[in-house]
Formats: structure tokens, sequence, C-alpha cells
């Protein structure tokens, strides 16, 4: 399901580009169009579990003529 080397990301927690902090829960498909999703949780608030396309969770945005990862990595582990 999840691409090689994404499994290792199941459990560590990313800093949106807005701010907030989530963990990534999990991958899963699309049951209509058999896309890969991502399955995170809000690490603030009621913490809710979220799912998004995994193509736009890992890409590169642009803001205030500034491009960025939509999802940085919080920590470098070893």
């Amino acid at each position: 399901m999840a691409e090689e080397g994404q499994q290792d990301l199941i459990g560590r927690e990313f800093v949106h580009f807005k701010g907030g902090r989530y963990r990534l829960e999990g991958f899963a498909k699309d049951s209509e169009t058999l896309e890969e999703m991502v399955v995170y949780r809000a690490l603030y608030g009621e913490h809710g579990l979220w799912v998004r396309p995994a193509k736009m969770f890992f890409e590169t945005v642009e803001r205030d003529g500034r491009r960025m990862k939509r999802f940085e990595l919080a920590e470098v582990r070893p």
C-alpha cells in the first residue's frame, strides 16, 4: 500500500506548513479510486483524525514566495 520506506513514517510527527502538529497514523486506499491516502491525527484541540491523498500530503507548496513541504517531518531519528 505505502511506497517503500513510507511505512517507517507511521507514528512519526509532522508539522504542517501553517504550524499545526500531526501524527501519521497509517495509509489507506480510497475504495472508489484506489488512490493512496494518508491517515493522520491532529496533536492539538480535539485530536481529530484526518485523511488526505498521499501525493498531496507529501507535496511541496508555495507560500509568500517560498517553497516548502506541506508536512515536514518534526524530528529526525538516528
